[in-house]
């Protein structure tokens, strides 16, 4: 490991536990900085509503941390938008935003739309399929945005059990990111879930980067980030454990697709090769191939889009 990255593990990675939240509180009313949440929402009815409740109660009521908490529905056919919105949410539509650009699939979309329905300086990602949700999740990652002015990205940490099974999830991080990472971006080494979908980030820098519009986004973001701001202005935070639903292994793979292409667009913006992935399921006449596009777009800088340049002139 570079010795930088040891430097920065020491300097950089902390628990929750380690900033108490009246220090947060202290911080936020001196700087007057303003927190969002954005839950990314698809089919997620049975775990959206107690995300909601959960920081609603322990962070809008019990203590005014968070300034706002918006589930963005990226096309739910189930009762997502009812239950977040009996949650406390306010719920936005992902093609509500920004009609005039036609939506594409891909969770990196709901994120860059999300920067046009929010108003926070601050705004923190929490993926909408965790169970057992602690709030710890958002005020871990927000902390050290509030408390300490050269950090700009925070990205939780935490184990990923399976089946059971204690540190066996996150296998496309394990099998795709972090060689990755070690490879071609030997600083982002450290990040000991490079992929989660639980980060906080100032509006400056988000505005200023592009999104992938699926699975790479997580990627894509670190990566540019570093680029942007260097990694002494990453962080990351010890939020404990992280349950969710797990998907099977074709999807993973598709999955481990995208995020490679995205690493393979910032390191060459090279000539597309090949942008899609075949797989193999067991059919009446054996194995039948499956073909899936990758997710290559990408959204420019939300501050480059007009009615985002427009809102913050108003």
């Amino acid at each position: 490991m570079l010795e930088e990255v040891e430097r920065w593990l020491s300097t950089r990675s902390w628990s929750a536990n380690e900033r108490p939240l009246h220090q947060m509180l202290a911080a936020k009313q001196r700087t007057g900085q303003t927190v969002s949440v954005v839950l990314p929402a698809l089919n997620e009815e049975a775990t959206v509503g107690d995300i909601a409740s959960v920081i609603r109660h322990d962070l809008m009521r019990q203590v005014p941390l968070v300034d706002e908490l918006v589930v963005v529905d990226s096309g739910s056919t189930d009762r997502t938008s009812e239950v977040a919105a009996a949650a406390g949410a306010r719920v936005v539509h992902r093609d509500d935003i920004l009609p005039r650009l036609p939506t594409v699939p891909g969770k990196g979309e709901v994120l860059w739309r999300s920067l046009l329905v929010t108003r926070g300086d601050i705004v923190c990602f929490v993926d909408a399929d965790l169970r057992d949700f602690s709030s710890d999740f958002v005020s871990g990652i927000v902390g050290p945005l509030l408390t300490d002015p050269d950090v700009d990205l925070v990205k939780a940490m935490y184990d990923r059990p399976l089946a059971g099974a204690a540190g066996q999830g996150g296998r496309v991080t394990e099998l795709m990111a972090r060689p990755l990472l070690n490879m071609h971006w030997p600083q982002l080494a450290g990040f000991v879930q490079p992929l989660g979908g639980e980060y906080a980030a100032r509006r400056s820098l988000l505005e200023q980067l592009p999104f992938p519009v699926g699975y790479g986004v997580e990627l894509g973001m670190l990566v540019d980030a570093l680029h942007l701001a260097g990694l002494d202005a990453l962080a990351q935070v010890d939020v404990g454990v992280r349950k969710h639903r797990h998907q099977d292994g074709q999807a993973l793979g598709r999955m481990a697709a995208a995020i490679y292409r995205t690493a393979q667009l910032r390191l060459a913006r090279g000539h597309l090769i090949r942008p899609s992935l075949t797989q193999f399921e067991r059919g009446e006449d054996g194995f039948e191939p499956r073909t899936y596009s990758v997710d290559t777009e990408e959204r420019p800088p939300m501050v480059d889009i007009a009615e985002y340049q427009a809102r913050k002139a108003a």
